[in-house]
């Protein structure tokens, strides 16, 4: 079932007629990802275990483990992502104390890997 077009910080998008544009397929489990990572926890309080809250983490003292740790458990949450092969999360830092993370995971409806980078903080 397609969801509609939104990337989380921006506008609800158009389609090439005018009217609200859909997202299916491995675009939509990648909205649903970045939904999911960009949430802080307890946002919902229909469900408030859901969101790692990641842009919390900005300016803060988090270890890698622990900042992993948050991204390998909200991805295990997300139906829309394969539980096997297990999603992994590779950290990388800078000099200056910046990390971004690359999140590779198995879309659950069409099979396709993904590859997922996002800055943390720093």
């Amino acid at each position: 079932m397609a969801d509609l077009a939104h990337i989380v910080g921006g506008d609800l998008q158009l389609g090439p007629s005018g009217d609200l544009a859909v997202v299916g397929g491995d675009d939509e489990t990648r909205q649903r990802v970045l939904h999911r990572l960009l949430t802080s926890p307890g946002t919902y309080i229909w469900q408030l275990p859901y969101g790692a809250g990641l842009p919390a983490l900005v300016g803060g003292v988090a270890s890698r483990q622990r900042i992993a740790a948050i991204v390998r458990a909200q991805m295990a949450y997300e139906v829309s992502v394969a539980a096997a092969p297990e999603p992994s999360v590779v950290l990388a830092g800078n000099r200056i104390g910046a990390i971004s993370a690359t999140i590779t995971y198995t879309d659950a409806g069409s099979g396709n890997s993904q590859v997922l980078t996002l800055p943390i903080g720093g």
